[in-house]
């Protein structure tokens, strides 16, 4: 029968060396695993954080980037609209100028080419003679251009006689004629008074502006790019 020995000290000594050392190499390798996990638990969270940001980043830019998108294209819109309404007011008052000077031009007519006016007095109420077709009508004109206008009426009822066949009475109306500020013409009237022929010439003018106005403008400026259709 094996008897047991009682360890030496130095024995003992050596057991606990080992025993310490085995200990600490085992909390060793544990705070590396510690040290390792919380390592690459803290890169975890660092990158999600960092996408974190990054993608607040990226929403912030964006709704800037659109912000300073919108902002430039109202800008730019509105410069554009200010640019448009002066070039359109420009060109009104280039076409208003135009218009102008054609008044101006045609209230000469009568008093430089006596003549000229009388052919054209005839010739406005021939046309409300034809409109008309009454046997009775009464011509409206400026008191000044009396003996003209009824030159014109004579040479206007005697055309009509001719290419329609019969006579018609024409008088001039003393009591009611056109102001002698206006530029001439005369304005014809039948049915008994309730039908008026406008031939004066700011009527003429008046309609040859609303008439003549888009071949004006495409002459002087160019086809509407911007125009889709046409009458």
């Amino acid at each position: 029968m094996s008897q047991s020995h009682a360890l030496s000290d130095d024995q003992v000594a050596g057991e606990l060396r080992k025993m310490t050392a085995f200990i600490r190499q085992e909390a060793l390798e544990k705070a590396r695993e510690i040290q390792l996990k919380a390592d690459e638990e803290f890169a975890i969270e660092k990158s999600k954080l960092v996408r974190q940001e990054t993608a607040a980043i990226d929403s912030l830019y964006e709704k800037k980037f659109k912000q300073a998108a919108m902002s430039q294209q109202i800008t730019r819109s509105t410069l554009a609209n200010r640019t448009r309404l002066r070039v359109l007011t420009a060109r009104q008052e280039l076409l208003d100028e135009l218009f102008e000077r054609a008044r101006q031009q045609i209230t000469g007519v009568a008093e430089t080419d006596a003549k000229k006016y009388e052919e054209v007095l005839k010739g406005l109420v021939l046309e409300g003679l034809y409109y008309l077709n009454e046997d009775k009508v009464t011509v409206r004109a400026r008191k000044k251009d009396s003996d003209v206008v009824n030159k014109a009426i004579e040479a206007a009822k005697t055309e009509f006689k001719d290419n329609v066949g019969r006579e018609v009475a024409v008088e001039v109306d003393e009591n009611d004629p056109l102001p002698d500020g206006s530029a001439g013409g005369v304005i014809i009237v039948g049915g008994n008074g309730k039908i008026d022929i406008n031939n004066t010439f700011e009527e003429r003018l008046r309609l040859l502006e609303i008439d003549a106005l888009p071949v004006v403008r495409e002459t002087l400026f160019g086809k509407n790019e911007n125009r889709k259709f046409y009458d």
